[in-house]
């Protein structure tokens, strides 16, 4: 018994980490029928060795770096929740371009199951158009917000339903699938079946705080129970698996309470992907949604199939989730994977939630963020950034409107965008916008060029950590350290002196400018607009941008002689409305009459192009 106990957890910790090994996938063949199993208890599961396949799914591993969102649940249009998640995805998918990785940034929808038919239903249309029009809507979201992604997969594709009914055959042949009857309490929201001492009052679930539902069906079900040992080994001896580390505990916890066979078919729903040999049932939502990791990788011109779609990038390095999925992907996730002899993701972190009014922000609370009418109100690098620097990665973050408009104003608009327009401004002034020496000489001897080396291996460090909120805040102490030294020399008056001084004066300009050159390329995972038009206003062009890497935030990269663009505001600030003037005048004009004070609303002008 210990000697199969050992093989189980040598086979998942190969699952895991697999690239010391030398396993391959082998092909693998479908059974034509299915043979159902009664109910049985866990103690009745065989825990003799099973075939594990373990496998090095494609060249060069080290240079590839396979990134998920969730796939978004379309039963209503995207919220700022979801978007929050895939900013944070995008950013740090860009930083890894940034160090030559080869990146594969998969995002997309999920539109099976019950909530899709309701939802469709309610809005007058049948579920396949709806699924299109709202993950339509995803897709024009992520364009506003400058998301990059690679791959967008949707669950209504033909090619991810020929991989989940593979998966399917090769878990059933696994002896880890069996039919039962359940009666439970169940959430339409999350899709699950809840134990009652997790639900509030009145059978509520605790996260969509709406009541669950008691239900009994005739089910399709996953050994779960079976994979325990395995899964709290594999934990133990791989603790960064979940992150962040609080996140790990609660998943820790879960286990050592027990995992229970969870469903994984519906019998009264008709808008899924029906069950091999049993159309009477469709396969539950998350035995669905989750193989669109896998799907994703695949083109549509290309064999379906698991192996084709394993060796073109799985394992992922990273899925990013919010928190209220986190059991499903550190949980069910891995332990579908081991049945099916695949390969396990090598991170799972669960961020925080946005919070409105102290509350999650969800489309069943009806309390959400329009993240639309966010990006046209003050433009995605605005949304990014303030996201990103103000919500700490894995915590809860709160919106405010007041916060949002001070921090975008004092950081993009004053510290950044105000010390590359007065720098050009002296530049064009006294130089005729041309550089007279190259940052590198100008620097030497310049303690300003060793603090932003130091701040840049800071972000580097916070990037490469996923801490994003702590990136963006040494990039803004390489923008603090800039004006600060601009202040100190104060060009401004030693071009006034003439000779030697205005001499110096040119040369504080240009490790200025460098300053600002190296800005623009730790902050563009970020705010990706803003670092181009910055750029831009360098002298370099959009090729020259789109093929930065992160070795270019070395100091060194202005020449003299290059010449610098026409100064423009890359971040305008978000100001008092467009008749402001006029209501300035009114005001003072009323201090002065004694009259009462006209009301000055808070207006946002657009972002400047370069």
């Amino acid at each position: 018994m210990a000697a199969k106990l050992n093989t189980s957890l040598h086979n998942a910790l190969c699952l895991l980490n697999p690239f010391n090994t030398p396993f391959s996938i082998k092909p693998f063949s479908s059974r034509n029928s299915f043979r159902f199993s009664k109910k049985l208890n866990s103690s009745q599961y065989s825990s003799g060795r099973r075939a594990l396949y373990c496998t090095s799914s494609h060249e060069n591993d080290a240079e590839t770096f396979v990134l998920t969102t969730p796939l978004y649940y379309v039963n209503a249009p995207p919220h700022m929740g979801s978007a929050y998640t895939t900013i944070a995805a995008d950013s740090i998918a860009r930083f890894q371009r940034l160090l030559g990785k080869k990146v594969i940034f998969i995002t997309g929808t999920d539109e099976h199951g019950e909530k899709i038919a309701t939802s469709a239903a309610a809005n007058g249309r049948n579920p396949g158009d709806h699924c299109d029009l709202i993950s339509q809507s995803y897709r024009t979201l992520w364009k506003e917000l400058d998301i990059a992604y690679d791959k967008f997969i949707r669950t209504t594709d033909p090619k991810h339903e020929a991989i989940v009914k593979e998966f399917y055959a090769r878990v059933f042949a696994n002896g880890d699938i069996y039919r039962a009857d359940y009666e439970g309490l169940y959430c339409v929201n999350c899709e699950e079946y809840k134990d009652e001492k997790e639900l509030l009052e009145n059978n509520c679930c605790p996260v969509h705080q709406m009541p669950c539902v008691a239900r009994k069906e005739d089910n399709y079900f996953f050994a779960l129970s079976k994979y325990q040992k395995p899964l709290e080994e594999i934990l133990s001896q791989n603790p960064r698996f979940v992150q962040p580390s609080y996140r790990l505990n609660e998943v820790q916890s879960w286990i050592k309470s027990g995992l229970r066979d969870f469903s994984i078919s519906r019998a009264l729903v008709d808008w899924g992907i029906p069950v091999p040999d049993d159309d009477k049932q469709t396969i539950y939502v998350w035995f669905d949604a989750l193989l669109g990791y896998i799907s994703a990788l695949t083109d549509d011109n290309e064999q379906q199939n698991l192996e084709t779609a394993v060796s073109l990038g799985w394992p992922a390095s990273l899925h990013l989730i919010g928190k209220d999925i986190l059991r499903f992907h550190a949980v069910y996730w891995p332990a579908m994977l081991m049945s099916a002899g695949l390969t396990l993701p090598k991170m799972v972190f669960g961020h925080g939630f946005l919070t409105k009014d102290g509350m999650k922000m969800g489309k069943s609370l009806g309390n959400t963020l329009e993240p639309f009418e966010l990006v046209q109100k003050f433009g995605p690098d605005a949304v990014r950034y303030f996201f990103l620097r103000e919500v700490e990665f894995g915590n809860d973050g709160d919106y405010s409107e007041d916060r949002f408009i001070s921090i975008v104003n004092a950081h993009l608009a004053n510290t950044i965008g105000n010390l590359l327009n007065r720098t050009l401004g002296l530049l064009k002034k006294n130089c005729e916008s041309t550089l007279v020496v190259d940052s590198t000489s100008a620097a030497e001897g310049i303690p300003l060029k060793d603090t932003v080396e130091k701040l840049v291996e800071k972000a580097q460090t916070n990037y490469e950590n996923l801490s994003l909120s702590s990136a963006c805040e040494a990039v803004l102490e390489i923008g603090n350290a800039g004006n600060l030294y601009m202040d100190q020399r104060a060009p401004w008056l030693l071009f006034k002196q003439g000779g030697v001084s205005a001499e110096a004066a040119a040369k504080d300009l240009v490790i200025i400018l460098e300053v600002m050159r190296i800005i623009a390329i730790a902050l563009s995972p970020i705010a990706p607009c803003l670092s181009l038009r910055i750029y831009s206003q360098l002298g370099f062009s959009l090729d020259q941008f789109n093929s930065i890497t992160w070795n270019d935030t070395k100091w060194g990269g202005l020449k003299g002689g290059q010449v610098m663009a026409q100064a423009s505001p890359v971040f305008a600030r978000i100001e008092l409305n467009p008749e402001k003037n006029e209501e300035e005048k009114k005001v003072k004009e009323s201090k002065k009459t004694g009259k009462a004070k006209v009301k000055v609303e808070l207006q946002p002008k657009t972002v400047a192009e370069a």
